[in-house]
């Protein structure tokens, strides 16, 4: 039998006396696209930044590929690190660097690659979201919010991920540019067939793009299933995040 892709085990997070988490365990099966929701407060960008290994757990333990996040093997580490890429709420792009440098900055990295083929697959990676080649020299100050959106998640698949990791993926976005981006992000996961967990609070985003959810609330998970047997879960956040899904339209 293949390991989930990621696989969270007894995960419990305190803050000083603050506990965010009790006993979360989750599994995300590859070629899945899993949705993270929970009310503010809930601890699901804290869940998040674990699952990538940004943030250590107080108990429990977070793999990714069968192998734990934060394996004291600095190879492993890092081996695993280059299997998942991250597109951040605000796209996080360096503001000091082109299109062109930010999107090439990973390939950068490995130090194996020559900059004639690293310009070839940067301008690959441009082109499988949507962006021209005139737009490579552009800054990130230059872009508009959409523009960041597609520049971050070029960036985020340039080493060709297993994983792609979303952080509120369409906050920022106006509907037309967030629907387009979500279109595109579901294009690029049936085409590469990478497994996806994302934050988000957008319910046009998650319905766009979740082929299951869970949902957070008072410290634990208290919904794990497709969009619609969490739906049908009676339980208060439950009821209240998925109003405006159950209300018959014109109502």
């Amino acid at each position: 039998m293949n390991e989930p892709v990621i696989d969270v085990r007894g995960v419990w997070t305190r803050f000083g006396e603050t506990v965010v988490h009790e006993d979360i365990s989750l599994a995300v099966e590859r070629g899945e696209m899993l949705g993270l929701v929970g009310g503010s407060g809930s601890g699901k960008t804290t869940l998040l930044r674990e699952v990538v290994g940004l943030l250590r757990p107080s108990r429990g333990e977070v793999r990714l590929f069968g192998r734990p996040i934060l394996d004291p093997d600095p190879d492993v580490r890092r081996e695993v690190r280059r299997r998942f890429g991250m597109l951040f709420q605000q796209g996080a792009l360096f503001s000091a660097l082109s299109v062109f440098d930010n999107i090439a900055f990973p390939l950068r990295e490995l130090k194996r690659l020559d900059e004639p083929l690293i310009r070839d697959l940067v301008l690959m990676k441009m082109a499988m979201v949507e962006l021209a080649p005139e737009m490579a020299g552009l800054m990130p100050a230059e872009l508009s919010g959409g523009m960041v959106k597609r520049v971050a998640l070029a960036r985020a698949l340039a080493l060709e991920p297993e994983l792609l990791v979303l952080d509120e993926p369409t906050a920022g976005l106006d509907p037309d540019r967030s629907e387009n981006f979500v279109k595109l992000i579901r294009t690029l996961q049936r085409e590469l067939d990478f497994t996806v967990i994302m934050v988000t609070h957008d319910l046009a985003t998650l319905a766009g793009l979740a082929s299951r959810v869970a949902a957070l609330s008072e410290r634990r998970l208290v919904a794990h299933g497709t969009l619609e047997e969490v739906m049908a879960v009676d339980h208060p956040f439950v009821r209240s995040f998925f109003a405006s899904l159950r209300r018959p339209a014109g109502a």
